[in-house]
């Protein structure tokens, strides 16, 4: 504890006391008022004053359960006692000649028994020790406090870079498992296409020109699968929503939507999955990052086409909700998500348990979620009709 520098200490005075503050403006003007009523009245009696910034300390302000600054305790000689609120000299005025009674009664108790107890040749000293045992004890209580709450702080610290590294052996281990997968269905495309193509005569042989494309086709949309996966992975770790950069304009859903649609055709049609659109030509334009928000509607797909059986419906479908908000909504026919884990899909690496063995890493809908957000829209999920899931998420409208 730091005593105020331009505070006399008196140290073998009986009169203990300290004075919490803070440093806002209107209490930094109080806080002037007492030390200059203090000492004003230190010229009549002695005593000590050390000035505590809770700021600075705040185990301090725990240790003596402080509500209010500016705060005085009396801490010597006991009982200790707390004066607070905006009338801190009015309070003084009655209790100061009590606590200077109290003092005086307490030194002319010490002395009497130092007479009665302690040999001849023995001093004085053990008054002054007295006197100084209740501050040395508060800061000792005081570091105690720091400490636990320090050592609390270094286990949730350890506890979380325990998780990230569990978080980083997970993910190496998925990401080599899930990119095998289109990896592969790449690379056999484009070596298909280059055994068959004859360098001299500028084409295909023994491929069909339809062949040829479905081939290329193949080829990039297993690479922009790996693609995803990657950029999925970078983006979730970048910080906070308010930190994810958004560079927003006036864009068309619908078009996106259809986009989407398109990207994904090749998986949509190996399931042979129905899709139901239901989006207004008359939809207002919305105000957002076209790239952000062509991620979500990509991952939402991606999630629907992974848990929608063979021969399933997946429906699309946008609403204008107010004049100031659009709706989009992804639903599937699935077996959609129970009604206690629909708050928590969107944590962090969360995954329910029956989805532990299905490719991805529990990330997708959080990165959803931090970039509706970062458009200061919401989303959500619900339950479907057709029983699966059905996730919405809304964005602001395009000012005219």
């Amino acid at each position: 504890m730091q005593a105020s520098q331009d505070q006399a200490i008196h140290s073998e005075a009986p009169l203990q006391l300290l004075l919490f503050v803070d440093d806002r403006l209107k209490s930094r003007q109080q806080v002037q008022r007492i030390l200059s009523y203090l000492k004003k009245m230190q010229t009549e009696y002695q005593f000590e004053l050390q000035v505590i910034d809770v700021g600075q300390q705040p185990y301090l302000a725990e240790h003596f359960k402080l509500i209010a600054t500016p705060s005085l305790i009396k801490i010597h000689p006991e009982p200790r006692q707390t004066i607070a609120g905006s009338n801190i000299i009015s309070q003084l005025k009655i209790w100061w000649p009590r606590w200077q009674a109290a003092a005086e009664t307490y030194l002319q108790l010490q002395n009497d028994l130092e007479l009665e107890t302690l040999p001849e040749n023995s001093n004085h000293n053990s008054v002054v020790q007295d006197s100084q045992v209740s501050i040395r004890s508060v800061a000792a209580s005081a570091e105690l406090i720091r400490l636990s709450d320090e050592v609390f702080r270094l286990k949730q610290e350890k506890d979380k870079l325990n998780e990230q590294l569990q978080f980083k052996d997970r993910i190496i281990a998925m990401l080599a498992h899930d990119l095998r997968n289109p990896l592969t269905a790449a690379a056999i495309a484009i070596e298909t296409l280059q055994n068959n193509f004859n360098l001299d005569k500028g084409e295909f042989e023994r491929l069909t020109p339809g062949l040829a494309m479905h081939l290329f086709k193949q080829a990039r949309s297993q690479t922009k699968i790996m693609g995803r996966m990657i950029v999925d992975l970078l983006q979730v770790g970048r910080g906070t929503d308010r930190e994810l950069p958004i560079q927003p304009e006036k864009i068309s859903l619908n078009r996106l939507c259809f986009e989407a649609l398109d990207e994904l055709s090749d998986r949509l049609s190996a399931k042979s999955l129905q899709i139901d659109t239901d989006i207004p030509k008359d939809l207002p334009r919305v105000y957002a990052d076209p790239e952000r928000i062509r991620q979500v509607i990509i991952n939402l797909l991606d999630n629907a086409i992974k848990y929608t059986p063979e021969s399933g419906k997946i429906g699309i479908s946008g609403l204008h909700r107010t004049t100031q908000k659009v709706q989009l909504s992804i639903s599937d026919s699935g077996l959609g998500i129970p009604e206690a884990n629909r708050d928590r899909i969107f944590e962090n690496h969360y995954r329910l348990e029956r989805d532990e063995s299905k490719d991805g890493y529990g990330i997708g809908l959080c990165l959803c979620q931090r970039i509706i957000r970062a458009h200061y829209g919401q989303i959500w999920v619900e339950e479907s009709p057709s029983g699966g899931a059905w996730f919405h998420f809304t964005l602001p409208v395009y000012p005219k």
